[in-house]
C-alpha cells in the first residue's frame, strides 16, 4: 500500500513593542496572517509485505570472463531472506548422461521391445547432447517426486528415440544433501504409448507425479506425401530414425512394426508405486490433451486445468480442462485468441485473451483413432492457395501454423480426429491464433494470480505484416525482439465467469483472460576484443527465455535460457514487486539451462533442480570461444541434472 505523505504550513504573525529602559505596556495583539501554501508532498513509503510473504536476494553471479568460469557450472553462493536469515547454497550433480547404474546406463535408447538400440559395429545409441550419437539435444526435465516417505527422480531425453528413466535419491537428514541410490536406476517403457518423442519439459505435478512432453511433432501431411513405401522412409531425420530405430532396429525381431506420425506429439506422465521395495513405474500417454509440439504443460493449482506451451514457429497456446481432477485421461481442449490491445508494433505488446472450445475426449478414444493408423487426408482435404493467399473454393480455409501456408477443410465425422490429432492446424481452422515464436515454459504465481508463459523470441508471426502472416489472421502485430519476453497472464477472479467463444461456460476457476509483457529481452553490442563481445543481448537481461519456476511466497521468478546470444546461459531469479533481476547460475559455454524447477518442501529442504544440457554443444567455428568446444573432454561435454540448495531458513 503506498503511503502519501502531505505538510500544510500556516503562519501566524504577532505583533510585539520592546521599549528602552523601563518596560513598556504590552501592546495589543497584531492580527492572524494569511495562511501560507501548502508544503510538497512527501516521497511514497515503500510497499508492505504481503502476509505469509518472506521475499529474497540471492548474490549476484558474475558474467564469466576466465576460461574456468566458461567451462564450469557456477551459482549464487548465498541467498538472503527478508526476515534475517541466510543460506549458503552450492550446486549438487546427481547424475550425468551415460552414468552406469542398476545394470543400466543412463541416456541408453531403447527399441520397440525394450531392448538397448546398438549402431551395427555394436556401438550403443546415446542421447547424450555434444557427446552422444542420437540425434537431439540430450537429457531434459528430471521431475523429483515423494512417494511413500521416499524420494525418487524421472528423467526424460530429448532425442529422436525419447527415453525416460526412474531413480531413488538418498537424503542426508542433516545437511539435505541428494544422491542417487545405487542400484536404483530403471528404464521405463513407453511402448504401450507407441514409444516416446522428443521429450523437452516437464513438471512435478502436484499429486507427485512426472508430467512431461513430446515436442516437435511430425509432419503427418509431408510424411503421407513423401513416404516410400519401399524403404518406409520420407526425408525427415527424426522420424526416419525412430522408423530404423525404434521400429525396425535390425537388432531387435519388431522389424515388421510400421511408425506413423500420429503416435507421437502428445503429453506422458509417469506415476510411482512406492509401497513395495521395488518402485514400479507406469507410464500413460495422455492423447485427450491434444497433439502439438509440446514444450511444457503446466498444472494450475486446482489440479484439472492444464495450460500447454507449444514450441515453433506460427504455434498455438492451449488450454486442457480435465473432468476430474488429478486425473488428465479425459477432458476438453481449449486455443487461445490473442486480440491485440497494444498499438500495432508495439516491443512486448498486451492482448485480451479468448477461448475456442476444440472439443472434448478422453484418452482412450483419441489412442483407438491411433492405433487405427490414420493418415493426413483421412482428415483434410486441402487445396493450393493462390496468389493472394485466400482459397478458392467455398467451404475450405486459410491458414498459417508451423507446418506451413494452407488451405484446409475438416472432413464430415473428422472433427473429433482434427481436434486431438491435427490439434494445431484444426486450431488455425476455428480462428485461433498460431503466430506465436517459440513459446517455452510456464509457471504461477498463487499469491498474485498469474500465469508466466516465456516467449524465447518476438519474431516471424508475431511480428506485423511478416511473410508468416501470409494466408493467416495476422492477430499478433508486435515489434521484433530476438532476445525475447516474459508474459504475465491475467487469471480471472472468483467473482468473473469465463467462457468461450461460443458464450459457453468454461468449468474453471483458472481461466486465463489478458496478458502483457513482463520482461523484455534487450539487444547490445559491445566492443570487439572485449570481455563480452560474443553477447549479442545485455548481459544484465534475458537471452532467449526458456523455462520457468516461481518461488511461491517469495515474489521470485526463476528464468531459464536456451540461447547463442548469452555464450554461457544464464538463469535470474527475478523479483516480480521490485522488477529487479540478478544472475544467480552460468552454464558451460555451449549449453542451455534447462528446466529449472523449485521444490519448496522436501522433509524440510529446498532445492532448485538444474539441468545443463548438451555443454559444448551449441557452437560455431567461427564463436568468439569456440576453442573451449575442442579443449572440453568428453566428461565436461555430458549432459548432466542436479540441485541448487539446499535451501533451509527460508
Amino acid at each position: 500500500m503506498k503511503k502519501w505523505l502531505s505538510l500544510a504550513a500556516a503562519l501566524l504573525l504577532i505583533g510585539t513593542l520592546t521599549g528602552c529602559g523601563t518596560d513598556g505596556t504590552n501592546g495589543t495583539n497584531g492580527t492572524n496572517g494569511t495562511a501560507g501554501v501548502d508544503g510538497s508532498d512527501g516521497t511514497d513509503g515503500t510497499d508492505g509485505t504481503d502476509a505469509g510473504t518472506v521475499t529474497l536476494k540471492f548474490d549476484e553471479l558474475s558474467v564469466p570472463t576466465t576460461t574456468t568460469q566458461k567451462m564450469s557450472i557456477r551459482t549464487s553462493t548465498s541467498v538472503e531472506y527478508e526476515n534475517g536469515n541466510t543460506d549458503t547454497i552450492g550446486f549438487t550433480k546427481l547424475i550425468s548422461a551415460s552414468t552406469t547404474n542398476n545394470g543400466e546406463t543412463f541416456g541408453l535408447l531403447k527399441d520397440s521391445t525394450d531392448t538397448a538400440i546398438t549402431y551395427s559395429d555394436a556401438s550403443p545409441f546415446i542421447c547424450d547432447g555434444a557427446n552422444g550419437n542420437a540425434l537431439g539435444s540430450g537429457l531434459d526435465h528430471s521431475s523429483i517426486i515423494q512417494q511413500s516417505g521416499r524420494i525418487f527422480m524421472v528423467s526424460q531425453f530429448e532425442c529422436e528415440v525419447g527415453a525416460m528413466y526412474g531413480m531413488e535419491l538418498s537424503q542426508d537428514s542433516t545437511t539435505g544433501e541428494l544422491a542417487v541410490l545405487d542400484d536404483s536406476l530403471t528404464y521405463i517403457s513407453q511402448k504401450d504409448g507407441f514409444g516416446g518423442w522428443v521429450h523437452c519439459a516437464g513438471v512435478t505435478t502436484p499429486w507427485e507425479s512426472h508430467l512431461g512432453s513430446e515436442e516437435y511433432e511430425p509432419d503427418a501431411r509431408t510424411v503421407e506425401e513423401d513416404l516410400n513405401t519401399t524403404t518406409m522412409l520420407t526425408g525427415n531425420s527424426y522420424y526416419d530414425e525412430v522408423t530404423k530405430y525404434y521400429w525396425n532396429d535390425e537388432n531387435n525381431s519388431n522389424a515388421d512394426a510400421n511408425n506413423n506420425p500420429y503416435y507421437y506429439g502428445y503429453i506422458p506422465e509417469v506415476s510411482i508405486d512406492a509401497s513395495a521395495d521395488t518402485p514400479v513405474y507406469s507410464y500413460t500417454k495422455h492423447f485427450s490433451m491434444g497433439r502439438a509440439a509440446w514444450e511444457l504443460a503446466y498444472v494450475m493449482p486446482d489440479e484439472r486445468t492444464v495450460y500447454m506451451s507449444d514450441d515453433g514457429t506460427n504455434v498455438g497456446f492451449f488450454m486442457y480442462v480435465a473432468d476430474t481432477t488429478q486425473d488428465l485421461s479425459a477432458g476438453t481442449l481449449y486455443a487461445a485468441k490473442w486480440v491485440q490491445t497494444s498499438a500495432v508494433g508495439t516491443d512486448g505488446g498486451s492482448a485480451d485473451i479468448e477461448w475456442i472450445r476444440l472439443g472434448h475426449s478422453d484418452d482412450a478414444t483419441i489412442k483407438a483413432l491411433v492405433a487405427a493408423q490414420p493418415v493426413f487426408s483421412d482428415i483434410f482435404d486441402t487445396e493450393d492457395m493462390n496468389s493472394s493467399y485466400e482459397c478458392p473454393t467455398e467451404g475450405f480455409t486459410a491458414v498459417n501454423t508451423a507446418m506451413g501456408a494452407e488451405c484446409l477443410k475438416v472432413k464430415t465425422g473428422q472433427e473429433t480426429a482434427a481436434a486431438f490429432l491435427e490439434t494445431r492446424r484444426y486450431a488455425a481452422v476455428l480462428g485461433a491464433t498460431t503466430e506465436f515464436r517459440k513459446e517455452e515454459g510456464i509457471t504461477y504465481n498463487a499469491q498474485d494470480g498469474i500465469l508466466y508463459v516465456a516467449m524465447s523470441e518476438v519474431k516471424k508471426g508475431m511480428e506485423d505484416g511478416s511473410s508468416q502472416d501470409n494466408g493467416g489472421n495476422n492477430d499478433i502485430r508486435l515489434a521484433k525482439n530476438s532476445c525475447g519476453v516474459v508474459y504475465a497472464l491475467e487469471v480471472a477472479g472468483a467473482s468473473e465467469t469465463p467462457v468461450d467463444t461460443d458464450d459457453t461456460e468454461i468449468d474453471s476457476s483458472y481461466v486465463v483472460k489478458n496478458t502483457q509483457a513482463e520482461i523484455i529481452g534487450k539487444a547490445s553490442s559491445y566492443a570487439e576484443g572485449s570481455d563480452y563481445e560474443a553477447y549479442t543481448c545485455s548481459i544484465n537481461s534475458i537471452a532467449n527465455p526458456d523455462n520457468l519456476t516461481f518461488l511461491d511466497g517469495k515474489n521470485t521468478l526463476i528464468i531459464g535460457e536456451d540461447t547463442g546470444k548469452h555464450p554461457n546461459d544464464f538463469v535470474w531469479s527475478y523479483d516480480v514487486k521490485t522488477k529487479n533481476l540478478t544472475r544467480i547460475v552460468s552454464t558451460p559455454y555451449g549449453s542451455e539451462t534447462t528446466s529449472p524447477f523449485w521444490y519448496e518442501d522436501i522433509n524440510g529442504f529446498g532445492y532448485l533442480s538444474l539441468v545443463t544440457q548438451h555443454p559444448f554443444g551449441e557452437v560455431s567455428s567461427s564463436d568468439v570461444d569456440y576453442s573451449l568446444s575442442t579443449e572440453a573432454s568428453a566428461t565436461q561435454k555430458q549432459s548432466s541434472v542436479g540441485v541448487v540448495g539446499p535451501f533451509i531458513n527460508w
